[in-house]
């Protein structure tokens, strides 16, 4: 990127003389992981392993404020400061928005009881857990903040940067809000923090900046980092900067392959994020990182956090790569991660068995009306030839994990149907038990297509706030409008209701009860709610390590 100094090796002479001599040479770095659910912190990871590389003598610490707990944060805070005395220090910020649902916190369920449930009490109750839902979650943004203004007291001379996914989203609202000159990096941090580091007065990258003086500037470039850079992360030297890093060895570790993603699905901010071209890793690398994972630290679960593991032909051929890589190696580990089977062959669903993936994880809807409609961009015929291949290559009880955009814009009764048509075939192909619809409702993020079309329709108001505190526009943000909404929600709340004696997935149970009320619905009928009275709603979403990292979508 422009204005980035010296992308490989050490500090010459040379590059030293072209910083000038306002600039100011880092010694150190802080990362600190503001408070969000243990998930592991992947980002920050990758960002300390690329400037250890490329600035090997700069000292560096993570701190995850993740596992500490809440009451003692300020303080360790604090002390890390005090002590280390950094010259930079690097905030990572995962999570912003009230309805992005997670382990601590379920919007959605509140949602569903105050809109659905046919009980005033616990409508009434959901109500009151939404303003505790509502007070949390403004709490946690006005105390990461402070904690960001904290490090400006304790370090006045630091340079202060904050990144992650909620910022890549909500840039210019952080800087708005963060101490005068903070950057706050948009979408690919390394050349920013690199350019930093080197003593750059001007910020590489995407960025905001709030200057000394409070004024906001705004840096745009595409993303264009090269990620051949990234080799196999140096686990050994992370772990020696990072106290917290065996914490995570028994659940679900994050490995990226590629960033960017050329699809421009209506609800999706990646290809904004990461920007549309696809760029790679190298395949060798990769499987080296998995390698070390496995053998060395005894990692179980792998979770490939791209926006999706293979989509284009291209990244097919670069997931195979990899896979090959693995059975080279002969790497035992168990995988997933978001996949599209446009391009899928016999060879690589055989690959894909035989190196370990426990589930197929993809979008699924039961139409080619709503798969266009919200321009998701396969074909569902060929997605579902690419099942039968997964059973013609072996598959054996590796789960279907569908997640399904049900009530999206244009879902109507007849759609519902066949959505569910198909999953009974999936059913019959793979079994009952191993298919497992996971059910989502459209969260809508702004400068979507999506936020657009409800904007136009006047679902939205054209000056809506998507950090609102308003639970009335929170709840729209959730999409699942009526008629069909109310058939959904209490579906669902009965779903759960009955789960206890049946001893049912949630999600596949929802989906029955759905079936059993739409056969009563004549061909073009508007939904009506079925009348049955759930005690409560509760939560079939996937596990934490695979909630989406960007909340644009919303899983039950």
């Amino acid at each position: 990127m422009a204005g980035a100094i010296g992308a490989i090796g050490v500090r010459s002479g040379k590059e030293l003389n072209r910083l000038g001599p306002m600039a100011k040479l880092a010694a150190s770095v802080l990362y600190v992981r503001l408070p969000v659910w243990k998930i592991w912190p992947g980002g920050v990871v990758y960002l300390a392993d690329f400037i250890h590389k490329q600035r090997p003598d700069i000292r560096q610490e993570i701190l995850d404020l993740a596992l500490v707990a809440p009451e003692r944060r300020k303080a360790v805070l604090r002390e890390r400061l005090t002590e280390m005395r950094p010259d930079v220090v690097a905030f990572s910020w995962r999570n912003m928005q009230t309805f992005g649902p997670h382990p601590e916190n379920d919007a959605l369920e509140v949602v569903m009881n105050y809109d659905h449930s046919p009980r005033l009490w616990r409508r009434v109750k959901a109500a009151w857990d939404a303003i505790g839902i509502i007070w949390d979650y403004a709490s946690a943004r006005l105390r990461n903040f402070g904690f960001i203004r904290l490090a400006r007291r304790l370090a006045p001379e630091a340079r202060l940067l904050v990144g992650g996914t909620a910022v890549s989203i909500f840039g210019k609202y952080i800087a708005e809000k963060c101490p005068n000159d903070t950057v706050v990096v948009v979408g690919e941090g390394e050349e920013t923090l690199l350019s930093i580091v080197d003593g750059l007065p001007f910020p590489a990258g995407h960025h905001w900046y709030k200057d000394g003086g409070g004024k906001l500037e705004h840096r745009h470039t595409e993303e264009n980092f090269d990620l051949s850079q990234l080799s196999a992360v140096d686990f050994p030297y992370i772990e020696s900067i990072f106290p917290g890093f065996r914490d995570y060895l028994g659940g679900t570790i994050g490995v990226h392959t590629k960033r960017g993603c050329p699809y421009q699905c209506h609800f999706c901010l990646y290809n904004k994020i990461e920007g549309s071209r696809q760029r790679y890793r190298d395949p060798v690398e990769v499987a080296r990182e998995v390698e070390v994972l496995s053998k060395v630290y005894g990692v179980r679960h792998i979770w490939f956090t791209d926006a999706q593991f293979c989509s284009t032909r291209r990244s097919t051929r670069h997931v195979e790569a990899i896979l090959d890589e693995m059975i080279a190696r002969q790497v035992k580990v168990g995988w997933t991660g978001y996949l599209r089977l446009n391009f899928l062959t016999p060879e690589l669903a055989e690959k894909m068995l035989r190196t370990g993936i426990g589930s197929i994880d993809l979008s699924f809807t039961g139409t080619q009306e709503l798969v266009d409609s919200l321009t998701l961009g396969y074909d569902l015929e060929q997605q579902m030839a690419a099942f039968h291949l997964f059973k013609a290559a072996g598959h054996v009880d590796q789960k279907i994990k569908l997640y399904m955009p049900l009530n999206a814009p244009g879902e109507t009764p007849q759609t519902l149907r066949a959505t569910i048509a198909r999953i009974r075939q999936l059913y019959d192909m793979f079994g009952r038990d191993n298919v497992l619809p996971f059910i989502f409702f459209i969260g809508v993020q702004p400068n979507t297509p999506i936020e657009r079309k409800l904007i136009a329709e006047g679902y939205l108001a054209p000056d809506y706030n998507p950090l609102t505190l308003n639970p009335f526009v929170i709840k729209k943000l959730l999409y699942n409008p009526p008629p069909l909404g109310r058939l959904i929600g209490r579906a669902y709340l009965e779903a759960f209701a009955h789960s206890g004696v049946a001893d049912d997935y949630i999600g596949r149970a929802t989906i029955e009860i759905l079936e059993r009320h739409l056969q009563g619905l004549p061909a073009g009928a508007a939904a009506a709610a079925p009348k049955s009275a759930p005690a409560a709603a509760a939560d079939s979403r996937p596990p934490a390590d695979q909630l989406d990292a960007c909340n644009e979508d919303l899983r039950v």
